[in-house]
C-alpha cells in the first residue's frame, strides 16, 4: 500500500508562496548552461542542487507521460493504420477505468481514471478530455484532478490546453500515430488553489511503420509560488532530437531519447516561459518553449527510457546521466513493488562517491526528495518539486 506522502501538500498548502510570471513573447535556442550559480556546498546549495537535479529527470518524464496519454490514454492502442484491440470501457481492469464519453456525458470525450487498488476504490488520477478535430487540426481541453491515498477532497489539478496539427484522428480524438502529428500543449498544476507549475511541451512525431517511430520535441516549466524554505524558485528547460516510439507485443509503449537542456533558479516571480513558434519537422533547431529569467544552475544530458501499459508508467530506466555542478543521476523501477508504492522509482543524485539527494516516487511522479547530508525534504507531485 502506497504510503500517503502526498498528505504532506494538503497539509502545507497554505504555506505558499504567492508570486510568479505567466508567459511572455519570443524564443530562443535553448541555453548550453556553464557552471552553475550554486555556490558552495552550504545547506542551501546542496539544496537546490537536489532540486535541479530531481526537476532535470521530471523535464523530460513528465513530458513523455503527457506525450503518451494523449496518444494511448489507458487503451491498448498502438494507434497504427491496423486494427488493435482496445482496453474494455466502463471496467475495473488492475486499477484503471476507461469512459468513452466521460462520466459527465460530454460530447467528443474521454476519462481515464487511476486507482491506489486493483480493486479501483482509492482515486489517484482522473483524467477528462474533451477533443474538437477540425480536418488535420485538433483542440484538446484537458483536466486532471489528483487525489491523495484515503483522500477523496483533491489536492491538485493539472489543466492544459493541446493543439495537434498535420495529423489524423481516430472516433475518441487519438492522433494515429502511423501517420504523425505534430503536438503543442500548455498549462497550469494547481496545489490546491495555488498556480504552483505553469509548463508548455510540444512534439514532433513522424510517420512511422511496424509500430516504430521517431520524434522530436522541447519543454519548459518552473514553479510559481516557489519553495518557501528557501525563498526561491526552480525552473527547467530541455530539448529531444532523434527519440523513438515503439509499440512492444504485450501493447506497452517505450520511449527512449537523449534529453539535454538546463535548470535555473531565482527569486520567486523572477522565472517565467518564452513561447515562440510551433515546429512541425524535426530535427528542431529553435525550441516553441524556452525558460526565462533566473540564473542557469548548468546543464543537463540525460538518457531516458519510459515503458508504458494502458497509460501507466510501468518502467523508468536512466544510467550516469550528467547534470549540473558535475552531479551525476542514475534512476531505477523497484519492479517487484506496485507502480504506486511510493518507493516504486528511486533516483540518487551523486557527486563522485558522495551522495547529494535521493528521491522515492511512485508511477505518477508523486513522493519525496531527500537531501543526503542535512536531512531535509521537499514535496514532489507531477515529476517536480512544488514545496
Amino acid at each position: 500500500m502506497r504510503t500517503p506522502l502526498l498528505v504532506i501538500l494538503a497539509a502545507s498548502m497554505t504555506l505558499a508562496a504567492c508570486g510568479g510570471s505567466g508567459t511572455g513573447g519570443g524564443s530562443s535556442s535553448i541555453p548550453s548552461g556553464g557552471g552553475g550559480g550554486t555556490g558552495g556546498n552550504t545547506p542551501q546549495s546542496v539544496s537546490e542542487q537536489a532540486i535541479g537535479g530531481a526537476n532535470s529527470l521530471g523535464d523530460p518524464v513528465k513530458t513523455m507521460t503527457d506525450d503518451n496519454l494523449s496518444l494511448t490514454g489507458v487503451q491498448l492502442a498502438s494507434r497504427t493504420a491496423n486494427a488493435v484491440p482496445k482496453f474494455a470501457t466502463n471496467t475495473c481492469v488492475n486499477g484503471i477505468e476507461f469512459f468513452v464519453p466521460d462520466k459527465n456525458g460530454d460530447k467528443n470525450s474521454t476519462e481515464s481514471q487511476f486507482f491506489y487498488d486493483g480493486a479501483c476504490t482509492e482515486m489517484a488520477r482522473d483524467i477528462v478530455r474533451v477533443f474538437q478535430a477540425n480536418g488535420t487540426s485538433e483542440t484538446v481541453n484537458q483536466t486532471e484532478t489528483q487525489y491523495a491515498l484515503n483522500n477523496a477532497t483533491a489536492i491538485a489539478t493539472r489543466t492544459s490546453t493541446i493543439t495537434f496539427a498535420n495529423g489524423t484522428y481516430d472516433s475518441n480524438g487519438f492522433p494515429i500515430v502511423a501517420n504523425g502529428f505534430a503536438r503543442s500543449a500548455n498549462g497550469t498544476l494547481a496545489v490546491g488553489p495555488s498556480k504552483t507549475i505553469q509548463f508548455g511541451d510540444e512534439l514532433v512525431v513522424a510517420a512511422g511503420t511496424g509500430g516504430v517511430n521517431s520524434f522530436c520535441g522541447d519543454s519548459a516549466g518552473f514553479n510559481q509560488t516557489g519553495i518557501a524554505a528557501l525563498n526561491e524558485t526552480f525552473g527547467w528547460q530541455g530539448m529531444t532530437n532523434g527519440g523513438t516510439r515503439t509499440v512492444n507485443s504485450d501493447g506497452s509503449v517505450t520511449w527512449q531519447t537523449t534529453r539535454s537542456g538546463s535548470t535555473s533558479k531565482g527569486a520567486i516571480g523572477s522565472l517565467s516561459i518564452a513561447t515562440g513558434t510551433a515546429n512541425t519537422a524535426c530535427p528542431i533547431s529553435t525550441p516553441q518553449f524556452t525558460l526565462a529569467g533566473g540564473t542557469s544552475q548548468g546543464s543537463y544530458t540525460l538518457p531516458v527510457t519510459t515503458q508504458f501499459l494502458h497509460g501507466e508508467l510501468v518502467s523508468l530506466t536512466v544510467s550516469n546521466a550528467t547534470l549540473a555542478n558535475g552531479n551525476t543521476l542514475n534512476v531505477t523501477t523497484n519492479s517487484s513493488l506496485s507502480p504506486t508504492n511510493d518507493q516504486f522509482i528511486t533516483g540518487t543524485v551523486t557527486n563522485g562517491t558522495t551522495q547529494i539527494a535521493t528521491f522515492n516516487v511512485d508511477t505518477f511522479g508523486d513522493g519525496t526528495l531527500t537531501v543526503t547530508s542535512n536531512g531535509a525534504q521537499y514535496v514532489m507531485d507531477d515529476w517536480h518539486v512544488v514545496k
